[in-house]
């Protein structure tokens, strides 16, 4: 409709989505939704230096720790492996985040040029697959690692804990859910429209009219189904967990150690379950206004996919590895015993080149005489001691 309007030099919308319909349009109102601009894909600095920022953090703390898993020795091989595999989902957000600061560089000042030919696109819908696929294997694996330990603590003389086969069954069936998850909407465009192309970032993080209804419920049973009974279940197993501790520890002899104790328990639980909540619930919150048709600040929309949505990912290595006693102990061994060798190393590098100086800067007419040296090698044999 607006493309043979070759004059038209201003055009006013309800929704700034619609200016990408009008890409010859000098000036479209409104300019922006908060996440991108009629000129960039990121509508601030402050965005685009978060993206890069949030991709390094996520990305280099999850590889970081499957590397350090890798040389150190676990204490539980199962949990190391669980712990990596978690690595990897978290790290696919890293690759979410960079491949949108990818995208915002290319497109540049000339953004809504670009808009409907990238959110249309298979760059779009496959990082939109990624952020799916990381976030919801996540959250499995969280929840699947939670339960673990609720069943080791709350019941620790029970057989209920997962053998080598069993974890490798839950672990890929875990992958595999997250992959249909995410997979679903791609398949039928006719019943999900474009489900990922909703915005720049390509997430679908809230409704809108335009939406088709089973996209819409299909998003609903992602967010405030699985997702939030998934958060529920974490929170109910760390409270029981923390309870169950206190309780068996009230007979402890040194009242003073079992309160450091229950302490230092207690708030390794309360961080791990403060991050899941400042994850998720803004996101819940969000969910819920979009249906309701409550209008929700386009702010609102680019923080929590650039900031919140990724803090699991980025804080996932902290709460579930750096932060670990044992962990700790096998880097500080492990520091030690480089330390240890490179001391080693150079000491016998500055004996050397010392033995090598002494020899070299000897003069000739100093040597002494032949049966001097046979003299001093006889001494320091050991069986002419």
């Amino acid at each position: 409709m607006f493309l043979p309007m070759k004059n038209l030099s201003h055009i006013y919308f309800k929704k700034f989505q619609y200016c990408s319909y009008a890409p010859h349009v000098r000036s479209c109102k409104p300019n922006t939704d908060g996440i991108s601009s009629f000129e960039d894909l990121l509508a601030n600095m402050v965005l685009r230096v978060s993206v890069w920022v949030m991709a390094f953090i996520t990305c280099f703390g999850n590889l970081l720790v499957i590397g350090m898993r890798s040389l150190i020795r676990a204490e539980n091989n199962l949990h190391a492996a669980c712990i990596k595999v978690l690595c990897c989902a978290d790290c696919l957000m890293g690759v979410y985040l960079f491949f949108v600061g990818v995208f915002d560089v290319k497109f540049r000042g000339q953004y809504n040029r670009n808009a409907l030919l990238w959110m249309e696109s298979v760059e779009c819908r496959t990082i939109g697959f990624l952020a799916m696929l990381s976030s919801e294997v996540s959250v499995l694996l969280l929840t699947y690692l939670t339960l673990e330990k609720f069943l080791v603590i709350v019941f620790p003389f029970s057989n209920l804990r997962p053998g080598k086969l069993q974890t490798g069954v839950i672990l890929s069936s875990i992958w595999l859910t997250g992959f249909l998850i995410a997979a679903v909407p791609l398949m039928n465009e006719d019943i999900f429209g474009n489900y990922y192309g909703r915005n720049g970032v390509c997430f679908p993080l809230h409704s809108d009219r335009q939406e088709k209804p089973t996209a819409k419920g299909y998003s609903t049973g992602i967010f405030l189904g699985l997702n939030l009974v998934a958060f529920l279940v974490i929170v109910f197993s760390y409270s029981s967990m923390f309870y169950s501790i206190y309780k068996t520890g009230i007979n402890a002899a040194d009242l003073r150690s079992r309160l450091h104790r229950d302490v230092a328990v207690a708030n390794r639980f309360f961080f791990i379950v403060f991050s899941d909540a400042l994850c998720w619930i803004p996101i819940f919150l969000v969910k819920v206004l979009s249906l309701l048709e409550v209008e929700i600040p386009d702010t609102i929309s680019s923080w929590v996919v650039i900031f919140i949505l990724p803090i699991n990912s980025a804080l996932n290595p902290i709460l579930y590895t750096l932060t670990t006693s044992f962990f700790r102990e096998q880097v500080e061994l492990l520091l030690c015993r480089w330390q240890r060798r490179h001391t080693l190393k150079k000491d016998r590098k500055s004996l050397t080149s010392s033995t090598i100086f002494m020899e070299t800067s000897r003069p000739q007419c100093c040597q002494p005489p032949a049966y001097l040296q046979q003299l001093s090698l006889v001494e320091a044999d050991p069986r002419y001691a």
